[in-house]
């Protein structure tokens, strides 16, 4: 070799080559961070404006169940057609979704800007993966799941006090509306990575464990919907069990059963039986997601009810869910040489002794700091979790599931919060009208064990051969 000869430049995000997409997929991802966040914010003045406080629940329960159809459509339709399609419909739906909101006379626009914004959120959700899947060099897929879980931290930290400054100045109309104004730049900005991919060669990589659903996709979206209903029926039954709980507690186990039919069709087979591969790493998604959003949910309310917080202050732990998932991503696409399972085993370890240690919280006498702490480092943990789950799930798969494996991988997240949510919401409503230290002291005992539970299961998310793949291999 000559002196004249170069070394290669180390892959970078922050190329001319992968720039674009990278500042157009956080953008995405930030936007509806941010539509995320503003719901909770404007929902509240918006209903009580149309005097239509009985629609709340109906407001909320929406998106979350067309969320669920979504992700069916979506991760079909990326394998056929490729990332773009699908992506492109998810961002038109997601300016229509904001506009009808934005612009409704009543209750009913409402309702269907809120139903179309859970079918966006699908869309883009399947497609932003799947385009980072094919766009994107390998070991630049954990930067750029840092990057993602970064986009969260702004929303999260100052999206509630922004939405809430919008919506008492100029009226909640404009925390959708002005969504818009972000949306065209954002699309223009991506616009690069998605003419590589349509002309990118597609080479087919054997996933290893055989675990490819072979449904075809249009026969998922029966046992889709009946996912979705149960899962309105989930959301809407826990905001109402306090007043009827006999009843709403007949919903919920009904719900129960219903995400539990659907899960075991919409799921790769064998992910009730932790198979390896491929299926343990869908069930994981499920595991972390119950555990965090089970213990995460309700922290707000404890800290109010137990600690004597103002809604200023007990809003503390989502700011550091913020902020501690996105530290815990980002120490996951540091270069290190560590296995993915070995950074999966730490993340699901640091969940499940954080989550064991924000137990404390449901102690008055304990100092809440210290039960703060826990919940910070359950934070990194599920930072250092969420994206190698989702490296794992691309790493299994090739062109022509990648879609369906995103979406399962969604799917078992999204259901699984939602049944661990409405278990929470029962607990606390069946100890109304002053829900003590046990019964939040046992729901977060049950997020330990959920997370403990991953924790144990987390070696056989990879067959035997591909158990010393390096997490990171971007150099």
């Amino acid at each position: 070799m000559t002196t004249s000869q170069r070394v290669a430049d180390p892959p970078s995000l922050f190329s001319r080559a992968h720039l674009p997409l990278a500042l157009g997929a956080v953008a995405l991802v930030t936007l509806g961070a941010f539509e995320n966040r503003a719901v909770g914010t404007a929902l509240p003045t918006l209903v009580a404006e149309f005097d239509a406080l009985g629609s709340f629940g109906l407001a909320n329960a929406a998106p979350v169940a067309s969320y669920v159809v979504s992700l069916a459509i979506a991760g079909g339709w990326a394998d056929r057609s490729g990332p773009v399609a699908p992506l492109r419909a998810g961002v038109v739906t997601f300016a229509v979704a904001q506009l009808l909101v934005g612009s409704a006379a009543g209750m009913p626009q409402v309702i269907g800007g809120r139903l179309l914004s859970g079918l966006a959120e699908g869309l883009i959700d399947v497609g932003v993966m799947v385009l980072v899947a094919r766009a994107l060099p390998v070991g630049l897929r954990p930067r750029m799941f840092s990057l993602f879980a970064a986009a969260w931290v702004l929303p999260s930290v100052v999206g509630p006090f922004l939405t809430g400054l919008v919506t008492e100045q100029v009226g909640w109309r404009w925390v959708f509306l002005g969504a818009l104004v972000i949306l065209i730049p954002t699309w223009l900005l991506i616009q690069p990575a998605i003419r590589s991919v349509r002309a990118a060669p597609g080479d087919a990589v054997d996933p290893g464990d055989g675990s490819a659903r072979a449904t075809p996709p249009r026969a998922l979206v029966p046992w889709a919907a009946t996912a979705a209903v149960a899962v309105f029926g989930l959301t809407v039954a826990g905001e109402h069990l306090e007043d009827h709980p006999l009843t709403g507690g007949i919903a919920v186990a009904v719900g129960a059963a219903g995400v539990l039919v659907a899960a075991r069709r919409l799921l790769p087979a064998g992910t009730f039986r932790l198979r390896r591969g491929l299926p343990t790493v869908v069930a994981e998604r499920g595991f972390a997601a119950a555990a965090f959003a089970g213990a995460g949910s309700w922290l707000p309310l404890l800290l109010t009810l137990l600690h004597d917080f103002r809604p200023s202050t007990a809003g503390t732990s989502l700011s550091i869910t913020g902020v501690a998932w996105a530290f815990g991503s980002w120490l996951q696409g540091r270069d290190h040489r560590y296995s993915r399972v070995t950074v999966l085993r730490a993340g699901l370890a640091a969940m499940t002794t954080g989550i064991a240690v924000t137990t404390l919280l449901a102690w008055p006498a304990v100092p809440p700091v210290a039960g703060l702490a826990g919940w910070a480092v359950a934070g990194i943990g599920m930072g250092l979790t969420s994206p190698i789950l989702s490296l794992l799930i691309l790493d299994q798969s090739d062109r022509t599931n990648q879609g369906r494996n995103v979406s399962a991988g969604h799917l078992a997240g999204s259901l699984s919060t939602a049944t661990a949510f409405a278990a929470g919401g029962t607990a606390v409503a069946y100890a109304a009208p002053s829900p003590g230290p046990v019964t939040f002291a046992a729901m977060l005992a049950a997020s330990t064990a959920v997370a403990l539970a991953g924790l144990l299961a987390a070696g056989r998310v990879v067959t035997e051969h591909r158990a010393r793949v390096p997490a990171h291999t971007g150099r």
